[in-house]
């Protein structure tokens, strides 16, 4: 694991980082709060489609879980973001879903195969992250968790069914076409988001998924609004649920 950068601000120390590994160097950072010694929660944080691992959104919840709860943070590139290379298959495929978004087609077949098709690399890229990670003094082999919204939802079902380490998930905005075998193998604590009026992802394909889930403690938020308008009240919804199961 090689170390590019280091910066700290209002509390959180940030650490760019790359992990060689088997297809090509994984880019990620790392969040911890200022002077962390010893370990601690470790939450990774899946971003969504065309966005990247320090992507606003992500950026504000990494500091709210460092700052706030003294907790770790780390989020990658996805597979095809962030500069990270695509092959001819991912422009396919983006192509065609923007063809669709544009056109008022049917996205979420089209999704579907863009998650499978990322998650296959990002699955191992992230378990290889976490072996790394957790062996540094300041983060330890403390309890995981994992948040993930679209994109972010779609590679954490596979990632958090593989993964025994997770003991807690916060997904959402996603629907049962991604991963639904996986999903059945999901049974730790989980609360699910959904935009009730989702224009990518069709309601009861999100309820679905949500069906599909084997927790017995699952809650379901659901809030009125379009793909991208999730309340600004979630981020404190799930802040609770990690303090709660991790801490």
């Amino acid at each position: 694991m090689r170390f590019i950068s280091r910066t700290s601000s209002d509390g959180v120390t940030e650490q760019l980082f790359t992990l060689p590994f088997t297809f090509g160097e994984i880019p990620g950072v790392l969040w911890t709060p200022d002077g962390a010694a010893g370990p601690r929660p470790l939450i990774l944080l899946g971003h969504g489609g065309g966005q990247h691992k320090k992507a606003p959104g992500i950026l504000a919840r990494a500091h709210r879980f460092a700052a706030e709860c003294g907790f770790a943070v780390v989020a990658l590139d996805a597979p095809a973001h962030g500069g990270r290379p695509r092959t001819e298959e991912h422009d396919r495929l983006i192509a065609e879903m923007r063809n669709r978004m544009q056109n008022g087609g049917d996205v979420a077949p089209v999704l579907a195969e863009v998650h499978a098709l990322i998650a296959g690399q990002s699955v191992p890229e992230w378990r290889a992250v976490v072996d790394a990670v957790q062996e540094l003094d300041h983060v330890g082999a403390g309890p995981l968790g994992y948040w993930g919204m679209s994109l972010g939802c779609g590679l954490g079902v596979p990632f958090v069914a593989a993964e025994p380490r997770v003991l807690a998930a916060v997904l959402g905005l996603n629907g049962a076409e991604t991963a639904g075998e996986a999903a059945a193998r999901i049974t730790v604590p989980l609360e699910f988001l959904v935009q009730w009026d989702d224009e990518r992802v069709p309601r009861a394909s999100s309820l679905a998924l949500f069906d599909l889930f084997a927790s017995t403690e699952k809650t379901l938020h659901a809030n009125p609004g379009k793909h991208g308008d999730v309340p600004a009240f979630e981020p404190d919804s799930s802040v609770r649920f990690f303090t709660r199961h991790l801490s």
